[in-house]
């Protein structure tokens, strides 16, 4: 039976390509395609894949939580991200986040498919530049702690998210349907854990952990 598989990424030929070389190889079936992070979870939830392949910069929500979102609310389907970025300060969030797989954008098809069929079956993937950050984590635990993000609740990530888009607390309060002062609290809440003290600050936040749109 073929893999079951959402992609996503906001480059629209990048995406289309990916979708045609995955289908080529016929093990796979894309039964969604999105170009950003909040349309990714909203196809994830309507189709649930069994593997989800993001991007990890995209609009809107980044790849990091669309791995997160996915992972809680459909934890049978795995999470394969796709990134250009291969430093340490971005895979060990990503893999903190739940992904199961890690791999630069320059990997060939084979390797990738060899990814999307080792997760599906239940193992993870990670290339060889993630596997030595987790080695090297290992090493030295305690130099890499639990990162704040972690620590926000899911209302808090989507208040951090719109911050980091320029949106007003009125605006907040009025997209997540909230009151205003509700939306406040939640902005307060998430700017102490994250130890920041104002919208330039997250936004410098999100560009250094790879979660800028």
């Amino acid at each position: 039976m073929a893999i079951r598989l959402l992609v996503a990424d906001d480059h629209t030929i990048v995406r289309q390509g990916l979708v045609s070389m995955l289908e080529e190889t016929g093990e796979c079936e894309v039964v969604a395609q999105a170009a950003d992070g909040n349309e990714a979870v909203e196809l994830a939830m309507k189709t649930q894949p069994d593997v989800v392949v993001t991007d990890l910069s995209m609009p809107r929500l980044s790849g990091l939580e669309v791995v997160k979102r996915v992972r809680e609310k459909l934890p049978n389907t795995k999470a394969l991200v796709l990134t250009v970025h291969e430093e340490e300060e971005y895979i060990l969030p990503i893999i903190r986040a739940g992904a199961s797989g890690f791999l630069n954008k320059d990997t060939s098809v084979a390797d990738l498919m060899t990814a999307i069929k080792t997760i599906h079956s239940g193992q993870a993937y990670f290339g060889p530049r993630a596997a030595k950050a987790l080695a090297d984590q290992h090493q030295r635990p305690r130099e890499v702690g639990l990162d704040p993000y972690d620590t926000l609740t899911a209302r808090e990530r989507e208040t951090f998210h719109l911050v980091v888009e320029g949106k007003t607390t009125k605006e907040i309060a009025q997209i997540l349907d909230i009151g205003v002062k509700t939306a406040e609290n939640h902005r307060a809440r998430m700017m102490e854990k994250l130890g920041l003290r104002n919208t330039a600050e997250v936004v410098r936040y999100a560009a250094r952990k790879g979660l800028l749109s």
